[in-house]
């Protein structure tokens, strides 16, 4: 998907969520990495529970800062119930709330090859 300046593109990094601060410190750092990657580029973090923003927070705050498009990529390893069913509904929701903004969920992190290969490079290093 291609944005240009009239049409900029969020993205949202989607975690499970957890009561413990320090969990969200991996997802934070993703990040801050696509903010080092590509500065300008709005990304936010978000959580299916137990902490806040919500998908759907983060995705209205991004609209609200003029997002036209949003990459939706969940940090999950495994395809479970979420992935397959409660995703696409945020989305679907998403959207409907937000007509003029096209929502993109990308597949689970665990689902890249490239990610695989990563995690078995570190594991044999």
């Amino acid at each position: 998907m291609t944005t240009t300046a009239s049409q900029p593109r969020g993205i949202i990094l989607l975690a499970h969520g957890s009561r413990d601060p320090l969990w969200r410190a991996p997802i934070e750092a993703v990040a801050a990495q696509v903010r080092a990657d590509a500065p300008g580029t709005p990304v936010l973090c978000a959580y299916l529970e137990l902490c806040a923003p919500t998908l759907p927070e983060a995705a209205a705050q991004l609209a609200a800062a003029g997002a036209r498009a949003i990459r939706v990529f969940p940090l999950f390893f495994g395809v479970g119930k979420h992935a397959r069913e409660d995703l696409p509904k945020l989305v679907g929701q998403i959207q409907a709330g937000h007509p003029g903004i096209t929502v993109e969920l990308l597949p689970t992190a665990g689902e890249y090859p490239e990610l695989t290969a990563l995690m078995a490079g570190i594991a044999l290093g």
